[in-house]
């Protein structure tokens, strides 16, 4: 069960900013050779690149599908959601998403931080 925790700040209820860092590419060759059609510049994800998320905005420069499959946990982070799935995470203010790339997922760590926005 995810627990929510508001975030106020002055002047009303605001969100938190969420820190969204590349931690490793994976990359099926074998699946690529069997299935996939070739295709030129499928990721640019880097691993060590940080991004961070103001709201539903998606940071300049990360991929638009890792951003389809992570959006929803990056805006229950930025409401103050913990406890993802009964406490997978050490850090209950975050989550490790991958990407829906199957030939090349990409692994991505959540943290709420507190520095506020939108």
């Amino acid at each position: 069960m995810v627990e929510y925790k508001k975030v106020k700040q002055e002047g009303g209820v605001s969100v938190r900013k969420v820190r969204i860092t590349v931690m490793r590419k994976a990359c099926y060759r074998d699946l690529m050779e069997k299935y996939e059609n070739p295709i030129e510049h499928a990721c640019d994800m880097e691993e060590g690149q940080v991004f961070v998320a103001d709201g539903w905005q998606r940071p300049n420069g990360l991929c638009e599908s890792a951003w389809e499959s992570m959006s929803p946990f990056v805006m229950g982070l930025a409401h103050g959601a913990e406890g993802f799935y009964d406490g997978w995470m050490r850090n209950p203010r975050s989550a490790m998403i991958s990407c829906n790339d199957g030939f090349r997922p990409v692994s991505f760590l959540l943290e709420a931080i507190d520095e506020y926005g939108c």
